[in-house]
C-alpha cells in the first residue's frame, strides 16, 4: 500500500517536534498535526513563560535585600501589562523558530486538529490522511474539578494571560505548578493563599524537601492551608470570588486559579477507531519502546503519562527515532531524571527519596544540612537551605540528591550526571568542592543524620 507520510505526527509539543525533525533527515515522508501553537505547553503555557514569570517575581526581593549591600533602590512599581507584552513578544519568538526546525528539516506543518480514523489514518479539516506509522503526542491538559462554581475559576493556562495582576489570589493544589504560582503571584505583590486537601503539598517530593519548602513559603507570608478544600465558589459584588471552604471558613479574592493535575489529552481523539489501549486517566499504554497495542500506532510525551517533564519527552522522541528509523532499539530511560520546582527558594532533586530508599534499598545513610547562605548574612533574610544525601550502605553508592535554595535546579542538574553514573559518597568526599558556594555542601558532608 503506498501511504501519504512514512510518518504522520499529532502534536508539535516539544516531543513531537523533535521526533518529526530527528525522523525528516533519514529520507521519511513526515508530517506534523497542531491544533494550536508550535512548540506545545511548554513553550505557550508552561515551563518558559512561567521562568519567565519565577524571574519577574523574585525582583521584589532583590530590591530588599539590596539594601544589606550598601544599594539604595529608589521608588519601584511593577507593571503587569509590560511583563505580559514582554513574554508574549518571546513566544512568539520561539513559535517561530520551532516552525523553523521543522520547515528546514522537510516536515510539513499541517495546521488544525488531527483525530485518528484507523490504525494507519487521520483526518484533518475534511482530508484524510494515510501513513506507514503514527505517532501520538498531544500532551495533557489542566484537570478542573466539578466543584460548584469552577466556571468562575482559571487554570494555569489563563493564568499567563489575565488582563491585570490580581490583588488577592487564591491557589488551590498541591503540585510543582501551584506551588509555582503562589510564589509567582506573591512575589509581584498579589496577596496569596494556597489551599491543599492533603496535610502537606507536593506529593512524591522528599519529606525533607515538602516540610523546608512549606516554612519558607509561610516566612514569606504566603497563607498554606492543608488539609483544606473548596466545597463552592460564588461570584460577589464587583466579580469578586467568594469560597467556601471545608472548614466552614470563607475567603474572598479576585482571581482563583486551580492547579490540580493534568490530564493526557486523548478526548476526542479517535483512538478508539484504531484500537488503541487506554489507561484509567485516559492516559496512553506503551511498551518500553513508546509503542502501542497497535503495532503502528505509538505515543510520547504527556499523553503517556510516565514522567510529564518537557526533557523526558524529549529522551522519548529521540528514543522513538532510533527504534523506527536507525534499527536501533532504544528504550527511554526514566530513572534518576533530575528535576527542578521553580518555587521560591527553588527545590531541585535526582535519584529516590529517603522513603523510596528505606523501601528498595532497606540499609541507607543519610546526610542533611539546613544552613542560612552566605548572601544573607548581609540581608538580614532568615531564608534557610537544605541539602540532602541518601546513600546505599551496602554499595556506598548515592541514591538520592535533594536541595531547597537559590538555583537548586542548576546546582541538581550536575548532581544527575554523577548520580546517572553511580557515584559513591566516597567519589563525593573526594571531589574539591568551589568555596564559597552553597553545591560545595554536597561535596562536605561528613556526618549522618541520627537514626
Amino acid at each position: 500500500m503506498a501511504f501519504d507520510y512514512d510518518l504522520f505526527v499529532i502534536g508539535a509539543g516539544s516531543g513531537g517536534v523533535r521526533a518529526a525533525r530527528m525522523a525528516a533527515p533519514t529520507g521519511a515522508r513526515v508530517a506534523v498535526a497542531e491544533e494550536r501553537y508550535l512548540g506545545g505547553t511548554c513553550v505557550n503555557v508552561g515551563c518558559i513563560p512561567k521562568k519567565l514569570f519565577v524571574y519577574a517575581s523574585h525582583y521584589a526581593e532583590d530590591f530588599e535585600e539590596a539594601a544589606g549591600f550598601g544599594w539604595s533602590v529608589g521608588p519601584r512599581q511593577f507593571d503587569w501589562k509590560t511583563l505580559i507584552a514582554n513574554k508574549n513578544t518571546e513566544i512568539e519568538r520561539l513559535n517561530g523558530i520551532y516552525a523553523n526546525l521543522l520547515d528546514n528539516a522537510g516536515v510539513e506543518r499541517i495546521e488544525g486538529t488531527a483525530k485518528i480514523t484507523g490504525p494507519q489514518s487521520v483526518s484533518i479539516g475534511g482530508r484524510e490522511i494515510t501513513c506507514e506509522n503514527l505517532l501520538v503526542a498531544p500532551g495533557a491538559w489542566p484537570s478542573m474539578p466539578d466543584t460548584p462554581g469552577i466556571e468562575h475559576a482559571i487554570s494555569s493556562n489563563e493564568a499567563f494571560h489575565l488582563d491585570e495582576l490580581p490583588g488577592r489570589v487564591v491557589v488551590v493544589g498541591g503540585g510543582y505548578i501551584a506551588v509555582e504560582f503562589a510564589g509567582i503571584f506573591h512575589g509581584l505583590g498579589a496577596e496569596v493563599t494556597q489551599l491543599y486537601r492533603g496535610e502537606l503539598f507536593l506529593r512524591g517530593f522528599d519529606d525533607d524537601c515538602r516540610t523546608t519548602l512549606a516554612e519558607e513559603m509561610r516566612k514569606k507570608q504566603i497563607d498554606l492551608r492543608f488539609e483544606t478544600d473548596v466545597t463552592k465558589i460564588e461570584l460577589g459584588a464587583g466579580g469578586i470570588r467568594v469560597l467556601t471552604l471545608t472548614t466552614g471558613d470563607t475567603i474572598e479574592c479576585d482571581v482563583v486559579m486551580y492547579a490540580t493535575g493534568r490530564v493526557p489529552k486523548t478526548d476526542g481523539l479517535g483512538l478508539e477507531a484504531a484500537g488503541v489501549k487506554t489507561g484509567r486517566k485516559g492516559e496512553i499504554l506503551v511498551d518500553e519502546y513508546s509503542r502501542t497495542n497497535v503495532p503502528s500506532v505509538w505515543a510520547i510525551g504527556d499523553v503517556t503519562d510516565r514522567l510529564q517533564l518537557t526533557p523526558m519527552a524529549i529522551a522519548e522522541a529521540m528514543a522513538f527515532v532510533q527504534t523506527l528509523y536507525h534499527d536501533n532499539p532504544t528504550a527511554p530511560n526514566h530513572a534518576n531524571v533530575p528535576t527542578a520546582v521553580f518555587s521560591q527558594p527553588n527545590i531541585g532533586t535526582v535519584g529516590v527519596t529517603e522513603a523510596e530508599a528505606r523501601e528498595q534499598y532497606g540499609d541507607i545513610v543519610v546526610y542533611r544540612e539546613k544552613f542560612r547562605a552566605l548572601k544573607h548574612t548581609l540581608t538580614g533574610s532568615d531564608e534557610k537551605t537544605m541539602m540532602k544525601l541518601i546513600v546505599d550502605r551496602a554499595s556506598d553508592k548515592v541514591v538520592g540528591c535533594h536541595m531547597v535554595g537559590p538555583d537548586a535546579g542548576e546546582i541538581t542538574q550536575g548532581l544527575g550526571i554523577a548520580i546517572q553514573c553511580g557515584a559513591t559518597k566516597a567519589q563525593f568526599d573526594a571531589t574539591v568542592g568551589i568555596h564559597p558556594t552553597s553545591a560545595e555542601e554536597f561535596v562536605t558532608m561528613r556526618t549522618p543524620v541520627a537514626e
